[in-house]
């Protein structure tokens, strides 16, 4: 069975600048896997497991962001900087930081090789609002709920992973 873990975010994280005592919210969850793997791979599997295929549908209608497996790809990959309602606000060689467009919220990946595999890591952040310095009364009551999904994607990223890598069709 897969165990994902709450995790302190990494003194290293890209998310660590949401991580400074402002009010923010962060989080930070990590598993395992017994294989070398990479970000580009990480990010591509995550974005295109059937959850979050279910989140862009919603994306697609509500937003009116639409995205493909290869809009995926091509952002997990750093041939584009955009995707869906997400743009990239950092990236390293381990790592990459995305930010919504209204600038309220923050995915972060990382990927760490360790000696039996690859450790994953995935966190949000939300940021406080400039005037109250807090994240607000409807994100602490559903933090509960974000923590449950969150845990559900990188499952279903590991999944994705663990098939092996998907053909994405060229447009």
């Amino acid at each position: 069975m897969l165990a994902i873990s709450d995790h302190v975010l990494p003194e290293d994280a890209l998310l660590q600048r949401y991580n400074d005592g402002s009010g923010h919210y962060t989080d930070c969850f990590t598993t395992h896997i017994s294989r070398r793997t990479t970000l580009p791979e990480f990010v591509e599997a995550f974005y295109t497991a059937p959850l979050f295929r279910a989140e862009r549908v919603v994306l697609r209608y509500i937003a009116k962001r639409p995205s493909t497996d290869q809009d995926a790809s091509d952002v997990a990959h750093a041939r584009a900087t955009k995707f869906a309602v997400w743009e990239v606000e950092d990236r390293s060689a381990s790592q990459l930081l995305m930010c919504d467009v209204s600038g309220k919220t923050r995915s972060w990946f990382m990927t760490r090789d360790t000696e039996h595999g690859t450790q994953l890591f995935f966190g949000s952040a939300v940021t406080a609002n400039p005037t109250t310095g807090t994240v607000g009364v409807l994100i602490k009551a559903t933090a509960w709920l974000h923590v449950i999904y969150s845990r559900a994607l990188l499952k279903g990223a590991v999944k994705r992973i663990n098939q092996g890598p998907s053909p994405v069709v060229a447009r």
